[in-house]
């Protein structure tokens, strides 16, 4: 297995704002959250540990207090998460009331079935004069099919992990929560820390989500407001065999670490996930039996350390209990040497709170990039001493059998994806706008050495909001506030379908013969037209313009940064640095220059360093093997295109042209021709 190099290596500046607190007690994300607590609709997106839960509870008590809102109920996927919302005592950090949940109203912590005695109690809770409740997104569901949509008019209904809800019918809280936005009587606060809302499906209907104001707060500018932790590396590693024979290859006992052991119906797994527990212990060292008192699995090292690792894939369900609790114990959240290793399997993701994990080992693909950045959330936390945390991700390397190849092959490629996803997820957020002789400098960003130049194109930065601002010859501005809402807030969103597509990644990492802009222009235009069907073209034209220059522009930076530095650490402006470096050294940066660079070439370079040189030939081979030239919806968008190029050069494209790209819509325009001409002979 090759290991020790991370295909995403980020390093922050440590400022410590993330911490910082406002007079009110207010963290830099409570704040801006708080700063739009008048709105009906709000919906709150921000990493895990940026404090969400508190955020919720200054703007419920503000709703409750200030705007006449009767009745506020939090909504959670799982009765753990429960514990985020219990008893807050604000005041003491200067806020002006406290947060109050009365025992019997926290139906996490009740018993019974969520749809029995916990919907009779929310029940009672609707017609008490008591302000807070929390339940399960179950409980919340059943309660709305018993009571009806109207029986919750005037409350606060707020949603935490908000990406669980969907707009497809047969999701159930999506259609209640359609049905309350249809009504108009409540008001609702969406929260998630992860950035593709229910992965390739809408959580909510374009009208529904458009009526709702959105808090930004990004993992750039939580991480880098962290007071310790400094640096953040994830990879994706390859094994041959039993994955728990190469584990230590990965795995540093001297690190605290969550191990996500994989799925037992997945390629990865032996079928015996207790075997493979016990495997991963006997190479860990020598058991030493169980802490009688949280039920941690006892190991000895040949250094004499005995590591605690805390087993929560025991089929015993007492003993798995008692583990889980022992986790729990807030009398030992600071306790740095409570447990060394969990060993999980379908646990310890979404809402787990360990500060001190600095590794997140997971073995096997994860299908859901939302579950990859909930576990990266586990690692991502701030802790006195933790400076460097990181996200590994176990693949079994394609062998011989053709059905397996092709499995693993799928899986590679959507490891791939995760990674280029989350570069774009911890860099800084790009906002792009037309370079035109009248733009003039926007105050709080560093125009780097020399300051603005209105003959050039600029890169600014700000530090303080983690955005960067650049100016592109020839881009198109979105033109509706839906657009320009888009190019905002969504570009990952855009970006996560792309880098999902499979023939996509399959053409950009391993076509010799790819011209970029079928990438960039024909597959991301058309997942634009779909995903937004209701703007215009010049708009979706924007929108497809924007996401590329998002995406290529990460690649470029990230580029430019390790080129001097082959896979060392690079400082902390390493990043904004190789931008920069990327726009000065382009003659003219310009929307054109962009569509002609593979987003997917970057990911190539790494892979070829992770991969042995058998297993790249045979994945090589298979996706060869399955090529398709063009489609005729290709080939009508490269027609398209062509349309285009005749109106600004006032001839079609030529096929004998040694230009690549205008070859290539000569090809669409001919295939569409033959079609035709087939169609007419019948």
């Amino acid at each position: 297995m090759s290991v020790g190099i991370p295909t995403v290596s980020v390093t922050y500046a440590r400022s410590g704002n993330s911490a910082k607190a406002n007079e009110l007690g207010m963290r830099p994300m409570q704040e801006l959250a708080y700063e739009k607590r008048g709105e009906q609709y709000l919906l709150i997106k921000s990493p895990p540990a940026s404090g969400k839960s508190r955020a919720l509870m200054f703007i419920a008590l503000d709703k409750l207090h200030h705007q006449g809102v009767r009745q506020a109920i939090i909504v959670v996927p799982e009765r753990s998460i429960g514990a985020s919302f219990q008893d807050e005592p604000l005041s003491q950090y200067g806020f002006w009331a406290d947060w109050v949940v009365a025992p019997k109203w926290n139906l996490c912590n009740a018993p019974g079935g969520d749809n029995g005695g916990k919907v009779n109690a929310l029940g009672a809770f609707l017609e008490s004069d008591d302000k807070v409740l929390v339940c399960t997104h179950a409980t919340f569901r059943f309660a709305v099919d018993r009571f009806g949509i109207a029986a919750f008019d005037n409350r606060l209904i707020a949603v935490d992990e908000f990406h669980h809800v969907s707009a497809n019918p047969d999701n159930k809280l999506g259609a209640h929560l359609g049905a309350l936005i249809a009504r108009d009587r409540v008001h609702i606060v969406a929260m998630t820390g992860s950035y593709f809302r229910g992965d390739a499906e809408a959580v909510l209907m374009p009208e529904d989500e458009g009526k709702f104001d959105t808090v930004v707060y990004t993992y750039y500018q939580q991480l880098n407001g962290y007071e310790y932790l400094k640096q953040l590396d994830i990879g994706y590693f390859f094994y041959s065999g039993a994955y728990a024979d190469d584990i230590l290859k990965v795995l540093d006992p001297a690190e605290k670490t969550i191990i996500h052991i994989p799925n037992v119906n997945s390629r990865e797994s032996t079928k015996d996930k207790i075997r493979e527990v016990e495997h991963i212990i006997e190479a860990l060292g020598e058991w030493q039996g169980s802490d009688p008192a949280t039920g941690f699995q006892l190991v000895k090292r040949p250094d004499g350390r005995v590591l605690r690792i805390a087993d929560l894939v025991d089929d015993d369900i007492t003993k798995r209990d008692r583990v889980a609790a022992a986790l729990k114990d807030a009398s030992q959240k600071n306790n740095r040497d409570h447990v060394d290793i969990i060993i999980a399997l379908g646990m310890a993701k979404e809402g787990f709170d360990w500060i001190w994990c600095e590794h997140a080992l997971t073995v096997g693909y994860r299908a859901s990039l939302t579950e990859i950045v909930q576990i990266i959330g586990r690692a991502t936390r701030d802790a006195p001493g933790k400076t460097r945390a990181r996200f590994s991700n176990l693949i079994a390397a394609p062998d011989a059998s053709d059905a397996a190849v092709i499995e693993a092959v799928n899986d590679t490629l959507k490891a791939i994806a995760a990674s280029l996803l989350m570069e774009q997820v911890l860099a800084p957020r790009f906002e792009f706008k037309p370079k035109n002789p009248n733009n003039e400098p926007t105050p709080g960003f560093d125009y780097g050495e020399g300051g603005y130049d209105p003959a050039k194109c600029n890169v600014g930065f700000s530090e303080a909001t983690g955005k960067f601002e650049i100016e592109i010859n020839g881009l198109a501005a979105p033109k509706s506030p839906e657009a320009t809402r888009i190019c905002r807030q969504d570009l990952n969103e855009v970006i996560a379908t792309f880098v999902q597509d499979k023939r996509t990644v399959e053409r950009g990492l391993f076509d010799e013969e790819l011209v970029p802009e079928e990438l960039t222009q024909v597959r991301m235009g058309k997942i634009i037209k779909d995903r937004y069907p209701e703007l215009d073209e010049g708009d979706q034209e924007a929108v497809r313009q924007h996401a590329i220059a998002a995406l290529n522009l990460t690649q470029a930076g990230k580029k430019k940064a390790t080129d001097e530095e082959e896979g060392k650490a690079s400082p902390n402006t390493a990043f904004v640095d190789g931008v920069r470096r990327f726009v000065m050294d382009v003659k003219e940066l310009d929307i054109d220059l962009i569509d002609r660079i593979n987003p997917f070439g970057e990911a190539y370079a790494i892979l070829a360093k992770t991969m042995d040189e058998e297993s790249l030939k045979q994945v090589a081979a298979t996706i060869a093997g399955k090529r398709v030239n063009l489609t005729p919806e290709e080939a009508r968008t490269l027609a398209h295109r062509a349309r285009k190029f005749m109106q600004e050069r006032g001839r079609l494209p030529s096929i004998t042209s040694s230009d690549a790209w205008e070859k290539r819509m000569a090809e669409g325009v001919a295939f569409l021709a033959r079609m035709k001409a087939e169609a007419a002979r019948g």
